[in-house]
């Protein structure tokens, strides 16, 4: 496990907290080795993605350094990430190491804003741009947005979801979220696949936006559940906001780990 632990465009308290919480369950009930980069910070609040992406920027060289060892290794990542801006570290490697590479972007948002388009500044609503190299993060990208779909988005801003449809990417809204749908046309590709916990309906894993009408856990638990083993290149998961109550955090964290099962159920 790649552990996720500085700040990143971090806009609310917990969500470094929410990383170390799930990867502490993994580990017990998997006996997963831990990697940590990073030491907790406070978060810097909703400041430009360029303030954001300069102080998170030595944060994204260690993960990226980590996922590239990782992969180098042989072995399949798993990154537990406090926001969705990890995604700009880890999706150049694996686009690198992986040619072809299709990428399952489940998350209520499609975080395929540019600089040129984006209207909160948010450094996470880029990410997946990102990885695709539609700007310029100096973390590389490598991702073909066409191998992209963007699972459960219904929060999608009007210029965000005219660039998915210009760039080829699918967006399913969760209703149209089923396991055959979302692996239609994967072939034999590998696979990379991001969990941000807003996907799901709110209630069931607390995170910064709650976005009405979401996939239900053993909705996403039956697609995870129907990835050929084989083509599992990685697995993130992120936003997961661990801030308040410790019998609530239990519960998610129980919640996440019965979701992810089926791709860890080979080890």
């Amino acid at each position: 496990m790649l552990v996720s632990q500085g700040r990143i465009g971090d806009r609310c308290e917990g969500a470094i907290a929410g990383a170390a919480l799930t990867a502490d369950a993994l580990a017990a009930r998997h006996g997963l080795p831990r990697s940590d980069a990073g030491t907790p910070a406070a978060p810097l609040g909703p400041v430009d993605w360029r303030l954001a992406l300069d102080d998170a920027r030595t944060q994204l060289q260690a993960l990226s350094a980590l996922t590239e060892a990782t992969l180098q290794d042989g072995a399949r990542p798993l990154l537990l990430a406090n926001t969705c801006s990890a995604s700009l570290a880890t999706l150049p490697v694996a686009a690198r190491h992986h040619p072809g590479l299709r990428v399952l972007w489940i998350d209520a948002h499609g975080d395929f804003n540019t600089p040129a388009t984006t209207a909160s500044g948010y450094l996470g609503g880029m990410a997946l741009s990102g990885g695709c190299g539609l700007w310029d993060s100096g973390l590389g990208g490598g991702i073909d947005p066409a191998l992209a779909t963007v699972v459960g988005g219904r929060d999608i801003d009007a210029a965000e979801a005219e660039l998915l449809r210009r760039s080829g990417a699918r967006v399913l809204a969760p209703a149209q979220s089923t396991p055959e749908a979302v692996l239609a046309g994967l072939g034999d590709a590998p696979l990379w696949v991001h969990i941000d916990w807003d996907a799901l309906e709110p209630g069931h894993v607390p995170t910064d936006y709650r976005v009405p009408g979401g996939l239900q856990p053993e909705q996403l638990r039956a697609i995870l559940a129907a990835i050929p083993r084989r083509q599992l290149a990685g697995l993130e998961l992120a936003e997961f906001v661990a801030a308040g109550d410790a019998a609530v955090h239990a519960e998610a964290v129980a919640r996440i780990l019965h979701t992810i099962e089926p791709v860890l159920a080979d080890g």
